[in-house]
Order: structure tokens, then sequence, then C-alpha cells
């Protein structure tokens, strides 16, 4: 059956750019929030709560991250590093926060983790600036990039 059949290279890569966007508006989302609703030291007494070494650092690395490392991951930029700050961005969100609360309570966590590391493995796709300037924005390449 055609549904069992692997993608095609342009369909896999299509697949890793809407996972690119969605997973990048989500993060834009909680990024906006903590720079212009919380602001730097809303998020740094929070930090400090919940006992994030460092916290004032961190504040200003993950605000900076979830806003303009999301816009990176939406157009495909440094894709890979990228997802792997967000993966471990979100590994201190489940550890030190919503871990205690049960799952439930980190499953959207869990999931932009899941997101974010196979974003990690796979890379950016075709449709990206990663593949560009790369010089892989040929639609006939027969790999995913």
């Amino acid at each position: 059956m055609k549904i069992f059949r692997a993608p095609a290279p342009g369909q896999a890569s299509l697949g890793l750019a809407v996972l690119r966007i969605a997973t990048g508006a989500v993060f834009i989302d909680h990024g906006y929030q903590k720079m212009f609703k919380m602001g730097i030291g809303g998020v740094t007494g929070f930090f400090t709560q919940i006992g994030v070494p460092m916290p004032s650092v961190m504040a200003t690395l993950i605000t900076l991250l979830e806003v303009f490392g999301a816009v990176a991951l939406i157009v495909g930029f440094l894709t890979r590093p990228i997802a792997l700050a967000f993966a471990l961005d979100m590994l201190g969100a489940i550890f030190l926060v919503q871990m205690k609360n049960g799952f439930s309570k980190y499953e959207l966590e869990f999931l932009l983790l899941g997101a974010s590391i196979a974003l990690v493995l796979t890379g950016a796709g075709r449709y990206s600036v990663d593949a560009m300037i790369a010089g892989r924005t040929d639609p006939s390449a027969s790999r995913i990039t």
C-alpha cells in the first residue's frame, strides 16, 4: 500500500518545515511572554524561586533563545544548534519546574523536547536557510538534509 512507502525527499523536507514552523511558533509565544510581559527581571525572579542556577544569566539567555532562536528555527537557520539549545531548555523546564506536578503538567514541554530532538537529528530540511547556505536547494536531491 502507498501509505507504507517512504516519503519522497520533498515530502520529508516539507514535513520538517512544518515541524520547524509549528515548534518555532510555540517558542516565540513563550519568549514573547518572557520578554514583553514578565520582563527579564520577572523571569529572573521566577528562575530564582525555582532554583535555576545563575538565574539572571539564564533568564536572559532563555528569553533571547525563545524569541530570536524561534525565528531562526522557523526559517531554518542554524537549525541543529538552535534545536539542541531548545532541547536543553525543555529539559530544564521539565526537571526544574514541571516534573513534580506529573506528566499531565509537562506534556507540552515533553512534546517540544521531542520536536527539538527530531530537528537536531534531521536538520532543517531542503526548505530552509541552512539548505540554501549549504547549496542544497535542488528539489530533485535524493537525500533529506
